[in-house]
């Protein structure tokens, strides 16, 4: 049923209704005159608007938005250079199927393809990229267009929607129906296929299952412990999905990262039953293809993923089921309890093997600040709920390893190893729960990427706390370079700032920190200042990754040309 507004309205009035109809709260964006139209329709809508200093940090603050929200994050960019800064955080939202919507100014209609000023031909550029790009010709037409928007953003493999505006169609006028507000589409999970999976695990001596992608929520995460409670199950989550079942939870053995565990490599591979579960089980998680063997497993497989594509694309399964994370968690949860299941005391040494993997007590890297130590006084410090985000580099091992995630909507990190995203995701996730801690780790060259976010979270008061790891390289290229061609250094070496005083020069408190014994105190200045806060903690060149160094890389490969 629709309802039919006989008022015309302008196109950026027609667009900024429908994102108040859908449920938008909040949304962000870098100002341009390309749509102008729609800034104005903002200035009396009850949306809130987080201005950002640059595109791709907008783009991902979305991202992470729709991340911890399970709606589409809502971003406004500019034509031309705007929409190509952009890009980078369409390509989380793609990688990670994240539920996101990027608005696109565009030029005149008048003036299409003659190469005009910024112009660009948007569903050329983001067609592979988002899972739909368009453009909107007639502003009487933008209602039925952006509720398409925010089905395939949701629907299925969620992921980004680009939709580019021309600048005289948001400001001509229209008549448009306005329908009603948008409800998500859950795909269920059929009884016979609960059946079906029941009877594969009673059978099964050796299974083990993998959570990952997105569409879970705390309801779904909490079902799925219960039912892994009653079978014995144990629990590994795919890359920088720690979120989807709690570290401290006895059935949970781990995550599926680059370098993962060797143990939890060999007990998937010797696995007579996998039960994958939202996830793709993609390159990193996969081992680089190599976990499950191509196309048929040698496994029985039982695929869950609310995405029939992803069904059969990669491994043949035993069982596929289309459903979504949350409607077989909720199936799964009201199984009967089994007898005692063959595989229980094997879950418990799949623990154990985890809990040794993770534990930090025994670590010691070269220099004077330890990053062990920093990890296991954050571990005891922070609430359970506070949000952990970060970007890419050697320095999120220490974060993905040791932090022992224990309550969903608490990690913001790109599956996609984008580099410059735990800056703007701390941002967002601050902006939409004001109430909770939040945390943002970043290597020197990842924070420099959107390290102008800062300027954001001064901006809104957001007392986030900003860890910067500095080693004064790209490491983690410097570390391949090592491996590959060792002592041949170029390219990765960084001349940094000191990132406390640009802290305080965006008005926010900073400090540098040097030595272990520093960082308690520095961090409880920090949280007291009640400002955005910047610990630029200055680690020792060689500690490269928790039990390796630069030079153990170097002397090996050497080694091994001679």
């Amino acid at each position: 049923m629709q309802c039919s507004l006989s008022t015309p309205r302008t196109g950026g009035q027609i667009l900024i209704d429908q994102l108040v109809l859908h449920g938008v709260k909040h949304l962000f964006c870098v100002p341009g005159e390309s749509y102008l139209a729609a800034l104005d329709a903002l200035h009396d809508a009850p949306i809130e608007v987080t201005v950002c200093r640059q595109e791709g940090g907008a783009a991902m603050m979305a991202e992470a938005h729709g991340k911890l929200s399970g709606r589409p994050g809502i971003c406004f960019v500019t034509r031309g250079p705007g929409a190509t800064n952009a890009a980078a955080g369409v390509h989380i939202a793609q990688q990670d199927s994240t539920p996101m919507i990027l608005f696109v100014g565009q030029v005149e209609r008048k003036t299409r393809g003659r190469d005009a000023f910024q112009e660009v031909d948007y569903r050329a550029t983001f067609g592979h990229l988002a899972k739909w790009a368009t453009e909107i010709d007639d502003p009487s037409r933008i209602p039925e267009i952006v509720l398409r928007a925010f089905h395939v953003a949701t629907s299925g493999r969620p992921g980004p929607v680009v939709i580019a505006l021309p600048e005289d169609m948001l400001a001509e006028t229209a008549i448009a129906l306005d329908p009603q507000p948008f409800t998500p589409v859950e795909t269920l999970i059929g009884e016979a296929n609960v059946a079906t999976l029941d009877a594969h695990l009673r059978a099964a001596e050796r299974p083990v299952a993998i959570l990952g992608g997105s569409g879970w929520d705390a309801e779904a995460v909490s079902n799925f412990v219960r039912f892994s409670e009653r079978y014995g199950l144990p629990v590994a989550v795919s890359y920088r999905r720690q979120m989807l079942f709690p570290a401290t939870h006895p059935n949970f053995i781990g995550d599926l990262s680059f370098g993962a565990n060797p143990k939890l490599v060999a007990r998937i591979e010797e696995a007579d039953l996998v039960l994958l579960i939202g996830t793709r089980l993609s390159e990193a998680a996969s081992q680089g293809y190599t976990l499950l063997r191509i196309p048929t497993p040698a496994q029985n497989v039982i695929h869950v993923h609310p995405d029939t594509n992803e069904l059969g694309r990669v491994y043949q399964p035993t069982l596929s089921i289309n459903a979504s994370p949350r409607s077989f968690a909720a199936a799964v949860a009201r199984l009967a309890t089994p007898e005692q299941p063959l595989w229980a005391s094997s879950t418990q040494l799949a623990r154990t093997n985890y809990e040794g993997w993770s534990d930090l007590s025994r670590i010691q890297s070269p220099g004077e600040l330890q990053m062990a130590r920093i990890i296991e006084f954050l571990q005891k410090r922070l609430p359970a709920d506070a949000v952990i985000c970060n970007g890419a580099g050697n320095y999120s091992i220490w974060v993905h390893r040791f932090y022992r995630f224990s309550e969903f909507g608490t990690q913001l990190a790109p599956t996609c190893g984008s580099m410059g995203y735990g800056v703007p995701a701390a941002v967002a996730a601050k902006r939409v729960h004001s109430n909770r801690t939040v945390v943002s780790f970043a290597g020197d060259g990842c924070f420099l990427m959107h390290g102008q976010e800062f300027a954001t979270a001064v901006q809104y008061e957001l007392p986030i706390i900003f860890i910067v790891v500095d080693n004064s390289m790209y490491g983690t290229i410097r570390m391949h370079q090592e491996k590959n061609y060792p002592g041949r250094v170029v390219a990765t070496t960084l001349r940094n700032p000191d990132f406390a005083a640009y802290a305080q020069a965006f008005g926010g408190y900073g400090e540098r920190i040097e030595t272990t014994e520093e960082f308690e105190g520095a961090w409880d200045r920090a949280y007291a200042s009640g400002k955005p806060a910047i610990l630029h903690c200055l680690i020792d060149p060689e500690a490269i990754t928790p039990f390796a160094t630069l030079s153990s890389f170097r002397e090996a490969a050497l080694g091994a040309s001679k």
